[in-house]
């Protein structure tokens, strides 16, 4: 009996030591599971109308193995309705690079995604943000953040990345 106890001991440190212990788990978005390394897109959008017009946009993107990141500010700081190309006072497209872009997918990990609906509320200002994924479907892109807190830090991440990535106007 010893014997059978000491062969299933060293089979079972045999099995760890050839990696057969528990995974790591990938980072994970909620609600819908999906792995941070099958994010293809994500949008985040910020407008408001109002007296001192102002339109936000930041898009994260993967194509052809390169990460990309694009940003566009336009304001209209002493007019009502909606921002038009004219109006645009930052803009800019950067790589990323591996670590930006994991630092970006740890900002979103624990938001939730939720059923699209491209009906905006009247006179909603936003923010909407969206992510699109492999085998997304095209079902399921709405995302949330978490709490308040993990949006500030996600708009701080993005402001910063864009402070460094203006293109002149033209």
């Amino acid at each position: 009996m010893r014997l059978l106890y000491s062969l299933l001991l060293a089979g079972l440190c045999a099995m760890n030591l050839m990696g057969c212990g528990p995974a790591e788990r990938p980072q994970v978005i909620t609600d819908r599971n999906i792995p941070t390394a099958e994010v293809t897109e994500f949008y985040y959008t910020y407008e408001t109308i109002n007296y001192g017009a102002f339109y936000q946009r930041y898009r994260f993107s993967a194509e052809d193995g390169r990460h990309l990141f694009f940003h566009e500010t336009r304001e209209r700081p002493e007019d009502y309705g909606p921002t038009t190309e004219a109006d645009v006072t930052a803009a800019g497209t950067c790589e990323l690079t591996s670590a930006q872009w994991q630092e970006v997918m740890a900002l979103l990990k624990n938001g939730r995604v939720s059923r699209r609906e491209d009906a905006a509320e009247s006179g909603a200002s936003g923010p909407w943000s969206y992510i699109y994924w492999e085998h997304d479907g095209g079902e399921y892109q709405r995302f949330d953040f978490s709490d308040y807190g993990e949006l500030s830090a996600f708009e701080e991440y993005c402001a910063a990345l864009a402070q460094k990535n203006v293109l002149p106007r033209s």
